[in-house]
């Protein structure tokens, strides 16, 4: 079955945000890295963690796009 355009919309917004969370997370991994480069491990790992926060939070988005896509979230 076919989504209807709201459904469309929002399986592509939980996309979308998923993704974005992805490259914040990539980004951040990469300033960490920097401040463990600089001795400064405090940070990075904090960082770290707020990547971890943002990738179980991209999972759950694109677990609530598969379940629009399966029709068991859905818009009228």
């Amino acid at each position: 079955m076919l989504l209807n355009k709201p459904e469309h919309e929002l399986r592509s917004d939980f996309q979308n945000l998923a993704s974005d969370l992805r490259w914040s997370a990539v980004a951040l991994k990469g300033i960490a890295e920097r401040l463990r480069q600089t001795g400064n491990e405090v940070d990075a790992e904090a960082l770290l963690k707020t990547c971890q926060v943002l990738e179980t939070a991209e999972d759950r988005l694109a677990t609530y796009a598969d379940e629009v896509k399966a029709h068991r979230i859905s818009l009228k």
